[in-house]
């Protein structure tokens, strides 16, 4: 026969650091999960500290601060028991941190679980900052079922904790998260509990983490794998990049035992009682089942999330766009304005003596279809005094008209003009440069790369093309001016310049940018791809750019991570490197 279990996952966005604001955060979904009824509600990995906490964990005060938060929230249960994520100090004697859940209710913490695989790859750099945990594994019974509970990278090991607590007892498995977003993650993760459900023979919560910290967003779509006859199915699945909180039933199977042969080596783990049985005879409540979002779409809500929680959180609610007429911009504002709303975007108009007619023209239609204010501000004025000012201490050499101390100085008036306007009004500067720029290093430090957040450092020039259609799809008309999607890219910094005159068209540069970045190819191995296009030279050439631009890109901006290997915490190379290869 089989049992329910109420189960509410809450899927919050709290802030690192904001102890009381997160707190505050979990108790009101809380309260909510308690009036409805549920049984146990599950928050995400390091709710309490906010993920990732990263060095503060090394502040014995912060454990401090933390441990009377925890016990704030546990103060503040009741009948509905509660698991919740935090950093764990210990006594605070020792120096070790563990990543940890606690299991509240009654006004009291019941027991935690410290997690025991900690990743060390991509974004994670968890070794450096917790200890894996090592204590006996043990049951809590809420409701009258016996759970098990881990954390994240937990659920990823084979005949690990997951499958370790179900041969223990465990009818649930509950696996709270901070899984950050990269493109096809989803799929990926609900491949992985499949995995394990098949193993465990009992369903898996997955409870995930939801909002932006720094270049991290993390996409929520919680659900719950559970086993059936035909193999391990989902049975609930959340909202993506949403907060959330989803009440409803899961059905648990029958008490494992080595008579029924789930298991023939059986054995049970400690149990400690959390909460009553569940009242019998309940209505029951149905599961979500939220259809997974397309690539683009997900793509387009991470940037979203990104610039919307990075601003916010970081204590500003304007921005500052440069709007140029190009591509990148328009994207770039488009995005700001689905994050803040219109009216606390600004576009700023630059143009210099190279500009076209139609830049300032693409840039003034692109701004009234999204309903954002502009202001143009020439930069001939002061390109002409530094000009002026410069030519005579340049000994032999001289400022050529549109030779690159040319193009780089008009660049870096602009960085000027955004700074000072940003400075005056209170706004934060985003900028406009995508991850095949950033590859090539094709920007000018100073100048286009002057800002605070990087919206599509981690997103391909040929992906930004395919965003903005798809916005303009779901807009149902040209939010996104047409023109500025057909015409060919240029940064406008000399006479009759295109992108494609300094490097290769963006349909062959892409493909060998995306083998070298992101799937660490040699150059040998890129050749031997014979991408379309794509010569031995212009291998060597590109790859060699790639090299030589890690100094620029260590001092721009952190942007949006949306690729499995982003510039900066996933790929970390030397800048002093002579290797080419």
């Amino acid at each position: 026969m089989a049992d329910t279990l109420r189960l509410a996952i809450a899927q919050v966005n709290p802030t690192v650091g904001d102890l009381d604001g997160n707190v505050a955060l979990a108790l009101d979904a809380l309260g909510e999960a308690t009036e409805a009824g549920a049984d146990v509600v599950v928050f995400p990995e390091m709710t309490i500290t906010g993920y990732p906490p990263e060095d503060l964990v090394l502040k014995p005060g912060f454990l401090i601060d933390v441990r009377a938060a925890v016990e704030k929230f546990a103060a503040g249960t009741g009948r509905t028991a509660a698991v919740i994520g935090f950093a764990d100090g210990g006594d605070s004697s020792s120096g070790a941190v563990w990543n940890a859940v606690a299991v509240c209710a009654g006004g009291k913490i019941y027991g935690s679980y410290h997690k025991q695989h900690l990743p060390n790859y991509d974004v994670f750099d968890e070794v450096r900052h917790f200890q894996a945990g090592q204590e006996p594994l043990h049951l809590f019974e809420i409701a009258g079922i016996a759970l098990g509970v881990t954390i994240c990278e937990d659920s990823w090991i084979a005949g690990g904790p997951v499958v370790q607590l179900a041969r223990g007892g465990a009818r649930i498995v509950i696996n709270v998260n901070g899984s950050p977003f990269a493109t096809g993650k989803q799929q990926i993760r609900e491949s992985v509990i499949a995995r394990r459900v098949e193993e465990a023979g009992v369903p898996v919560v997955y409870a995930n983490l939801v909002g932006g910290q720094d270049e991290l967003v993390f996409d929520g779509g919680s659900f719950v794998m559970s086993p059936s006859a035909d193999g391990p199915v989902v049975t609930a699945r959340c909202r993506s990049f949403r907060e959330s909180l989803d009440i409803f039933d899961v059905a648990i199977g029958p008490e494992p035992d080595s008579e029924n042969g789930v298991f023939e080596d059986l054995h049970s783990y400690p149990c400690i009682q959390v909460t009553p049985p569940a009242t019998i005879g309940r209505t029951p409540i149905a599961p979500p089942l939220v259809e997974p979002l397309s690539e683009l779409a997900e793509t387009w809500e991470t940037l979203v999330v990104g610039v919307r929680d990075y601003v916010t959180k970081s204590g500003f609610s304007n921005v500052a766009v440069a709007l140029s007429g190009g591509v990148d911009s328009s994207i770039v504002a488009a995005i700001a304005v689905d994050a803040l709303g219109a009216g606390n975007v600004h576009g700023i108009l630059m143009p210099s003596r190279y500009s076209s007619s139609h830049s300032v023209s693409d840039a003034e239609r692109l701004a009234a279809n999204l309903g954002v204010e502009t202001s143009i501000v020439p930069i001939e004025p002061a390109h002409a005094a530094f000009t002026e000012m410069l030519v005579p201490i340049m000994s032999d050499a001289k400022i050529e008209v549109g030779d690159l101390t040319d193009q780089n100085l008009q660049s870096r008036i602009r960085g000027m003009v955004l700074m000072a306007m940003a400075n005056e009004h209170d706004w934060l500067v985003l900028t406009t440069g995508n991850k095949s720029e950033a590859a090539v290093g094709y920007s000018t430090l100073y100048g286009d790369t002057a800002g605070a957040f990087a919206v599509i450092r981690d997103v391909w020039k040929l992906t930004v093309y395919e965003l903005c259609h798809w916005r303009n799809e779901q807009e149902g008309r040209e939010l996104i001016p047409r023109n500025v999607l057909t015409k060919a890219p240029s940064a406008e910094l000399k006479p009759d310049q295109r992108d494609d005159q300094s490097l290769p068209p963006y349909d062959v540069l892409d493909p060998v940018l995306q083998a070298y970045v992101e799937g660490d190819k040699t150059v040998a191995e890129i050749i031997a791809m014979e991408i379309d296009g794509a010569d031995p030279e212009m291998v060597r050439r590109v790859c060699a750019l790639v090299d030589i631009a890690e100094f620029k890109r260590r001092q721009t901006p952190l942007g949006t991570r949306v690729t499995h290997k982003a510039f900066g915490r996933d790929r970390r190379i030397p800048i002093v490197n002579r290797y080419r290869g």
